[in-house]
């Protein structure tokens, strides 16, 4: 059994087969890709991971809870934080706000700004915020506007606030999306110390390669909503399947 277990996942939009009988394990502390060509149904599997859809059929469970049903806030308190493709930032705030809100809000169960603006260094929250940019290498850059930070320190402060919430299970949605090549492999080396550190099971979207054989350990081969091959890395690499769902037709 596998900390996340996707199974007989139908989902349809009018007409279209979005997920077609869609089985996903996971397992605790590995690094599991999902991949296929554009419309395969991999944002709408991630969807209804964290509650944004609901399945037409099937279950979907976490540490042997259901999600279904569930509202986003639930599933995070169950301990799934998503990343999403373009990152959810404060841009007004500074870097250490941006990882505060999210210290406060797991300190006292909600965020009140009002209790926000004046709680100080009241309760080691300056503390823990201060912390967790020191992981992820941006303490320096602590008194940044976030809206003035690059790409790829936005998707590391964005980590940031995930980690605050120290989730079990982390989907990344195109972690990588829109970034130059020296981003994507600071990325990389982030994600990767992360769970060596911290042992989160990570779910990973993306269309990169590159990305993908450097992180993960098993791959998901969705197309047209079905999955194709769930595979290592080593055996995914000149699948005739894989081949046909990324160039239209078989070749071994």
């Amino acid at each position: 059994m596998g900390i996340l277990e996707v199974k007989g996942v139908n989902k349809r939009f009018g007409g279209l087969q979005a997920l077609g009988d869609v089985n996903l394990s996971i397992k605790e502390n590995t690094v599991h890709a999902i991949i296929g060509p554009n419309g395969a149904g991999k944002s709408t599997l991630l969807n209804c991971l964290v509650g944004k859809l609901i399945p037409d059929s099937g279950s979907v469970m976490f540490d042997g809870k259901s999600v279904l049903g569930r509202k986003p806030h639930e599933i995070n308190q169950m301990g799934i934080s998503r990343v999403f493709q373009t990152p959810e930032i404060f841009a007004d705030l500074t870097v250490l706000e941006n990882v505060m809100i999210p210290c406060f809000a797991k300190r006292d169960g909600a965020f009140r700004l009002h209790a926000f603006e004046s709680v100080g260094q009241e309760g080691g929250i300056l503390e823990q915020a201060e912390a967790i940019l020191s992981d992820v290498n941006m303490l320096e850059k602590r008194n940044m506007h976030a809206g003035s930070l690059s790409r790829g320190d936005k998707r590391r402060l964005e980590m940031a606030m995930c980690l605050v919430q120290e989730p079990k299970l982390l989907l990344l949605d195109e972690p990588t999306a829109g970034m130059a090549r020296a981003d994507t492999n600071n990325t990389i080396d982030l994600l990767k110390e992360i769970k060596a550190t911290r042992n989160i099971t990570m779910a990973i979207i993306e269309h990169d390669m590159h990305v993908v054989f450097s992180l993960a350990e098993r791959i998901t081969v969705l197309a047209q909503g079905t999955p194709l091959v769930e595979e290592t890395p080593e055996n995914i690499k000149g699948h005739p399947k894989v081949r046909e769902a990324y160039l239209g037709e078989a070749q071994v």
